[in-house]
């Protein structure tokens, strides 16, 4: 995801119109016995697009750095938490939202040669996972890595809390390189190496990583180096639009300078390979595998551009790396093993299918199918010493086809225990897979799948916890006639035997963006909604991957507006079963389904109660110039070109927001750490929101001062914005318990 440079004469000039900024009180009520919101005065911006004038009232609040900025922005986060607070209900829903949070811990696992496992684990009561190996199943834990115990670089120090993201041990488990990233500043993220013998650190910290694939570290054979991206090194004042830019590949050598890891892969680095300055670029390594993969990506891209190299030239000769895929060839996808290559490809095949080749000779046009395209769409490949484990997802269930190597295969499907989400974790060197299973109403599952047997049995990696099979939910799944007739994706969750009357809280949840999956998935806190009557309902709108690429294509770029239809008419169809009234409706996006949910509200302002904004992308028109913007440009176009502007001015929910307008109560979210999606962004749908909005319902603006995009606050203060939140949509939707009392 990145950013556009300046403005250039041909698509835009800027006219400034007004002054100052000033802090006066709103004449709006936000509720009973409450104080208001600090308002914020216009200084109107123009921008003419391609002959369309586009006013801006609040361009000044892009600059974060000015201290009335500041000091607006922590004015409407002091106001919106006094607000909050006030809310009678709100500490029983957080104290219960704990109590079912703490009831187990949550694990994560990979499996290693020798029966050892590496466990990512956070326990009740803490704030944040920790890092363990295992050796056998009925073995103990030993603590690897406690990111709070992790000394950061001094850039780093004091942004929030430090949480574990990726990664990677060496072949020979004597080392483990881990990403850490301080207060959810993805773009701040350090890879740190440690002795799993000893459990110290090495004394080997890289800094300016990202919290994505392109940083994550791949040993090479000799055990004692590995392959890892970062962000280039900007000199003071350079704009922000180019942090992302020139990304490369390195390799580092343990107890080496990394400032001096040489590139191997990326802009600038293979003379024969020209990289646009755009694009991501990483390299990625298998365990035994003699090649290594080199990749070039959009970032939000699905498809990638593939070249590959003996994994022996890494680091020696720059000149060995060979094409395998172009971007026009559609593969997402290479899983290796031996002399094959298996490439998932939606080249053809919309639904995806899977192609093998020799890596010998990377051809294309030799390649064989082994997988076909059919209905359901495959959505991810892993190869295991046994076999290939597959991805399916059918009907909004995900299937596991063990595809065994060699010439003409039988694809086998393994048989799980429920229906919902499967995932298959597998390692090289180890035959069978570990399966993580779930749904929206059964807790996540740890399994193992024995190939000679062909039995799933349960780990015990993750413990059984008392809210894991609830009784009192359901869940049905239904299709709904969009605007053009396309029928969309709606799951639903609610209170067994609930009535159909049109009385009971529900948020409707969305993303529609970069074939994104919006799997089933259970999280115990939602009891904490069900159990008051809440409904949840996710609509599957297009933009994400439910039906494969043609899914995608249909919400993205000149198509977007497909999504937040899609969700409207899913709203609707709520209201007419009679789940739920306009009143007690609330529309929920995060990032870029901010759009989703942001144009949701700007087209039909009545057909919802509420609605929650988190971390969401609302100025479309504005998003180039960020850090995180120009990455962006191959899903949501750029305003370089009139059809990109149409698009994004289309899309873009702050140039939607219309004066006297009766708006729905909202609440929007931000991390002051986002390197992803500015903090002016929602700052600036706030202030437009309140100035036009005539329906006398809060918009808030509430800011955690310790995270980022997704991160950094913590286990619980996960769960104080869950409270928050839904303390803030059963207050507007009239629940007794959750009344202020009236003056």
């Amino acid at each position: 995801m990145r950013a556009m440079p300046s403005a250039r004469s041909g698509f835009a000039c800027i006219v400034v119109l007004s002054a100052a900024l000033t802090l006066p009180l709103r004449s709006q009520s936000a509720g009973p016995a409450m104080s208001l919101p600090p308002a914020a005065h216009p200084r109107p911006v123009t921008d003419i697009y391609f002959g369309t004038k586009i006013v801006d009232p609040y361009r000044y609040m892009e600059n974060l750095q000015d201290p009335e900025v500041q000091a607006w922005i922590k004015a409407q986060n002091d106001y919106t938490r006094s607000v909050l607070a006030k809310i009678p209900g709100r500490e029983k829903l957080l104290a219960r939202i704990r109590e079912v949070d703490q009831s187990v811990p949550q694990v994560e696992a990979t499996r290693l040669p020798g029966d050892l496992y590496l466990v990512r684990k956070q326990l009740p009561g803490e704030d944040v996972a920790k890092l363990y190996v295992r050796h056998g199943l009925n073995g103990d834990d030993k603590l690897l890595v406690d990111p709070a115990k992790i000394t950061l670089a001094p850039s780093n120090q004091g942004k929030g809390k430090t949480e574990i993201s990726r990664y990677a041990i060496s072949d020979d488990a004597k080392y483990l390189a881990v990403g850490v990233i301080p207060g959810g500043s993805e773009t701040n993220g350090e890879i740190h190496v440690i002795e799993i013998a000893t459990g110290r650190e090495t004394g080997d910290v890289i800094t300016r990583g990202v919290g994505a694939e392109e940083w994550y570290p791949y040993w090479l054979p000799d055990n004692r180096s590995f392959v890892y991206g970062r962000l280039q090194q900007l000199p003071p004042g350079a704009p922000a639009a180019e942090v992302r830019q020139k990304f490369r590949a390195y390799l580092h050598v343990l107890g080496t300078d990394f400032e001096k890891d040489p590139a191997v892969f990326g802009h600038g680095v293979v003379p024969a390979i020209d990289v646009d300055p755009s694009l991501i670029a990483s390299v990625q390594t298998a365990p035994r595998s003699r090649y290594a993969l080199g990749l070039l990506n959009g970032s939000v891209t699905p498809n990638s551009a593939f070249y590959i190299a003996s994994v022996d030239s890494i680091g020696k000769s720059i000149s060995m790396w060979r094409k395998v895929a172009d971007f026009s060839d559609g593969v997402t996808k290479i899983a290796m093993h031996d002399d094959d290559l298996y490439l998932l490809t939606y080249k053809d095949a919309p639904r995806y299918k899977i192609v093998r080749i020799d890596a010998r000779k990377p051809a294309l046009s030799s390649a064989e199918v082994i997988v076909p395209p059919g209905e359901g769409v495959l959505t991810n490949i892993s190869s295991a010493q046994d076999a290939l484990y597959v991805e399916l997802l059918d009907g909004g269930v995900t299937r596991v086809l063990r595809v065994p190597y060699g010439p003409s295969p039988r694809v086998e499907r393994v048989a799980l225990p429920f229906e919902g989400t499967a995932s298959a974790i597998t390692d090289p060197r180890v035959s069978g897979a570990l399966l993580y299973v779930t749904s929206w109403i059964k807790a996540g599952k740890i399994l193992a799948y024995d190939p000679q047997t062909k039995v799933v049995s349960d780990t015990r990696l993750q413990p059984s916890g008392a809210y894991d099979n609830p009784d009192n939910v359901e869940s049905v799944e239904v299709k709904v006639p969009s605007h053009d007739g396309t029928l969309v994706p709606l799951s639903i969750i609610y209170p067994k035997e609930m009535k159909l009357d049109g009385s009971h809280p529900t948020l409707l949840s969305g993303y529609g963006g970069y074939g994104v999956l919006m799997n089933p998935n259970f999280d115990p806190m939602t009891l904490a909604w069900y159990e008051r009557g809440g409904v949840r309902a996710i609509c599957h709108v297009r933009g994400g991957g439910e039906y494969g690429e043609e899914w995608h294509l249909a919400g993205k770029g000149p198509t977007k507006p497909n999504t937040w239809r899609d969700f409207i008419a899913c709203a609707d169809y709520l209201i007419s079963k009679g789940y739920t009234s306009q009143s007690r409706l609330a529309g929920q996006g995060g990032s870029a389904g901010g759009i989703l949910i942001g144009r949701a509200i700007t087209d039909r302002p009545d057909l919802f109660g509420a609605a929650i904004i988190n971390v969401g992308l609302l100025d479309t028109l504005r998003y180039e110039t960020t850090a995180n913007g120009e990455t962006n440009l191959p899903e949501l176009g750029s305003i370089k070109t009139e059809q990109g502007f149409k698009a994004l001015y289309a899309m873009s929910s702050f140039h939607h927001v219309k004066d006297q307008t009766a708006y729905p109560a909202v609440l929007l979210t931000t991390g002051i750490n986002d390197p992803l999606v500015d903090p002016w962004e929602p700052a600036k749908m706030t202030a437009r929101l309140q100035a036009a909005t005539s329906s006398g319902k809060p918009v808030l603006l509430r800011v955690d001062y310790g995270g980022g995009h997704g991160g950094g606050s913590g286990r619980d203060g996960y769960r104080q914005r869950l409270a928050d939140s839904w303390s803030f949509l059963l207050w507007q939707f009239s629940v007794p318990e959750f009344q202020p009392p009236k003056p």
